[in-house]
Formats: structure tokens, sequence, C-alpha cells
């Protein structure tokens, strides 16, 4: 379902891939047998095919009943804890779902916790007055600052405006199996609660309930989301780099790496790809940018930023590698007509439909940019569709891993992460952290 439409044939020859073909055979005995850096969190590599039916179920149980008792959700998590569900919102739903009549648009799904702007916070306070609302909690801890403090905020709005009683109805907690905080706080007022897997990372979450729960609630098909991811474990569970796309992509990116592009872009020509792209800059700067190794992941929407950062990209510094994902078949299509007067000088494009001309764009800016020094490895997705989307979702996270073991770094730990949250807690007093206060 996903195939590489373009491998940067004029800066990696053929023998360069066939020459990671025994480092790739090796790493993938260490994914298949859990024995590499960071096994202990390998539980997304089986998930599409081992998913617990009853646990669905009860995902799409409640995921009805918040669409009953509210029409806005509000999502509190920052991470891996928000970005997979607002990736799918973003491509699955209607570009302007907002703005549908009533009758045609689902629940509608508000992001908190993602940040500390005190702005967003109030104003997203204001026009929840307007609406009824359920919230979904998504902390493995339950402390991590920015959720915990949006959710100390929301938390005490459902309270006076429903009642202790109803606001624990109507807010649900994703959260750790039996410790933490939130786990706590969940056990004690009766909050329905969903569990994150001990053996899934934050950002390899998007395909449990972390995901699935705030998609279900919207009206996703979310058996659909995991049927494409497990078409994708499937189909990339070939060792050989030539039969396996991920895997060859992975490689590809190395290769590249070693030449000094350094700075991988991710790029589309469909909007509806551009959360997909925040999504994929989490699982791949966090479980490559370690060690002082790893591609910068960066992304684009084009051709729009071509007017922004075009220039950049063709002329600038010669560190750039562009992956580019491209919808074959996009949700919704417009033929071009012919005007009696040529005002505009578009006649010429008469009877061609937008996403022919789309795709023409792109072809000619792989072409400008390959003569430019910028290679570009091409991904081609079916559509618009569950089923596409969780393959893709799944297909980063093979690659991911892979490539992080080509790199000789662990894919599944982030120890860098947490640098900030240290001078920030003893700048700002939290007990236990004064002797590790910064000075600036």
């Amino acid at each position: 379902m996903i195939k590489l439409f373009e491998w940067a044939e004029s800066f990696v020859a053929p023998a360069e891939l066939e020459l990671q073909r025994p480092f790739i055979e090796t790493a993938h005995q260490l994914l298949e047998q859990g024995t590499g850096a960071g096994h202990e969190f390998l539980g997304w590599l089986h998930l599409p095919s081992e998913f617990d039916l009853v646990e669905l179920e009860r995902i799409k149980r409640a995921g009805q009943k918040i669409a009953k008792q509210a029409d806005v959700l509000v999502v509190i998590g920052i991470g891996g804890s928000y970005l997979g569900a607002r990736a799918a919102l973003h491509l699955l739903q209607h570009s302007f779902h907002d703005f549908l009549p009533s009758s045609k648009r689902s629940l509608q799904v508000v992001f908190a916790g993602h940040q500390m702007s005190a702005t967003y916070l109030a104003e997203l306070l204001e026009i929840l007055d307007e609406h009824e609302v359920a919230v979904n909690v998504i902390s493995k801890s339950g402390t991590t600052t920015e959720p915990a403090l949006a959710f100390r905020v929301i938390k005490q709005y459902m309270e006076q405006r429903y009642g202790t009683a109803e606001a624990a109805n109507r807010i649900y907690a994703t959260t750790d199996a039996t410790r933490g905080a939130l786990r706590q706080l969940a056990t004690e007022v009766l909050y329905e609660t969903f569990v994150i897997p001990d053996d899934v990372g934050g950002r390899f979450s998007v395909l449990t309930p972390v995901g699935l729960l705030p998609l279900a609630a919207a009206g996703i098909d979310i058996e659909a989301l995991l049927a494409g991811a497990k078409r994708a474990e499937q189909e990339l569970a070939d060792p050989d780099v030539h039969k396996n796309p991920a895997y060859a992509y992975a490689a590809l990116r190395q290769i590249l790496r070693n030449k000094g592009k350094t700075v991988e872009l991710f790029v589309s020509y469909e909007p509806g790809l551009h959360y997909v792209g925040e999504w994929w800059k989490q699982l791949f700067g966090e479980s490559e940018g370690k060690d002082g190794k790893g591609l910068y992941p960066a992304s684009a929407d084009f051709s729009t930023d071509l007017h922004s950062l075009g220039q950049f990209v063709q002329d600038g510094a010669r560190v750039l590698l562009e992956t580019v994902v491209k919808i074959k078949h996009p949700r919704k299509t417009i033929q071009i007509e012919s005007l009696p007067h040529d005002v505009d000088g578009l006649n010429y494009l008469a009877n061609r439909s937008f996403a022919s001309v789309n795709d023409t764009a792109l072809e000619a800016t792989i072409l400008a940019h390959g003569t430019g020094g910028v290679p570009t490895i091409g991904l081609e997705v079916e559509d618009m569709t569950e089923l596409s989307l969780g393959y893709l979702f799944y297909f980063f996270e093979k690659a991911v891993a892979m490539s992080a073991y080509l790199q000789g770094v662990n894919p599944f730990d982030q120890p860098g992460v947490e640098m900030y949250k240290s001078n920030m807690f003893a700048m700002l007093g939290k007990p236990g952290y004064e002797k590790t206060r910064v000075e600036r």
C-alpha cells in the first residue's frame, strides 16, 4: 500500500543500497527477537495483529458515549499523547469540518496541555461555555507539567459547571495501568480509564487507546485504522531491503546522512497531511536524535512553502534531503474548465484536474531540487482513508526503528528531553530540584 516512487537514484547507487543488506538483516533480527537496545518498548511491533478485541469494543462504546453526552471533546496531552489523534483527524475529516452543518458534523475535538499559553487555555474555556463538554486526559504519570497544568484548570471548570459526580462521568483518563498520580485520581473519583501499555512509548502510541479513544469519539473507523496497520505489519515483515519499502527508506536515509544530508524535510502536497508531518517529526526526532547522531526532522507543505522556503531548498546550504508523501487518489477532485475569455491565461490547463496539476508540480519540483543537489525519497500512499493512514503510521514506526538501529542508537529512549524539565523545575522552585538550579 506504500511504494517508493522516487529513491534518489542519482545520489545513491543501487550497489550502495545492496551493501546495507547485512546490516538490515541484523537489525531486523534485533527487532523480531526482541534483543536490541530498548527491546522492552517493542509492544507496538505486533500490536495491530494482537490488539485485544474486547478492549477495542470498550473503546468504541466509550467513543459512542462521549459523542452522545458532548459535542466537544477536550483532549489533554502533549507529544505522542495528542499528535497521532490530531494527525488522523486532520487527514480523515472534511477540511472544513468545524463549519459543516451540525447534521453532517461529528463531535469536535480540541486539544489542550500541549503548551503553557494562558491565552490559549483561557480562550478555550470561553468557548466551552457554549457547548456540552467531555474530557480525555492522557498522561502516563499524570505529572507531566504541560498537561497536568491544563487538566488542573479544566477539571476545576468541569466540576464547577457540572458538579463533581457528573464531571467524573464526563472525564476519561488514559494512563498507566497501576501507577501514577492520574491513575490514583481516576481510581478515587471513578473516571472511566484506559491503559497506556508499558511496552509502548508515547511516540509509538497512536494505535493504542491514546489515539483510538478520541478518534472513536469523533466517528473515525478505528477498526479500519488498525486493519491498515495490520496489513503493514504483515507486508513489512520481510527483511529483504528490495521487498520492504520501510527498510529501503530507512537505509536510504542513512546512506544520505553519511553523505552530509543532515536535515530531512517531510513534504506533502496535500494539506491534510500537515499534522502527519508534525507526528513524524516527533517520531524521528526523539528516536534518532541522540549521541550526536540523527537527521534533523523538519516539515513543509508544498506548493505553499515553495513560495517561502523554495529558494533555500533550491540554492541554500546543501544539507537537505526530502521525503515526499504523495496521495495517489485524493478525497476530492475539481476539473478545470475553459473560459471564453482567457484573461488569466490558464486555458491551456482546460480539461485537466487539480490533482493532475498538483502531481505535475510535485514531479517538476523533484526534478528541480534534484538538479540543485537535493535528493528525494518519494512515498506514494493509496488514498486518504483510515486503512491507508493506519498503514502509513505503522510504516514510519517500522522504518524509524530500523533506521535508528542502523545508525547505532536506541530508538526507544529520549534522555535529552529531561534536560529542559530539570532546568525549568529548578528555576520554578520545585521541591527536590534546589541543587540543580541553573543561573542565567
